[in-house]
């Protein structure tokens, strides 16, 4: 199973905000911060914390890509 935060990615472009703010608005550690940048999966209670600080929901910043399936969506 794998999973794709290019959602989340083009969502902080959108708002205009880096990869350092969110880190440091939603005190996320540099090693889960590198997990996203990789397409790693992370707790669920980070993902709430992202969600929380850019008023969206889970659908918006993940996509989960069953195995087998080409992961460049």
């Amino acid at each position: 199973m794998a999973f794709s935060y290019n959602k989340l990615w083009k969502m902080l472009i959108d708002k205009e905000m880096n990869k350092v703010a969110l880190r440091d608005a939603t005190s996320i550690t540099p090693a889960t911060l590198a997990k996203l940048s990789k397409n790693q999966p992370v707790s669920m209670n980070i993902l709430a914390r992202i969600c929380k600080e850019l008023k969206c929901n889970i659908g918006d910043i993940v996509d989960y890509i069953p195995e087998g399936e080409n992961q460049s969506k």
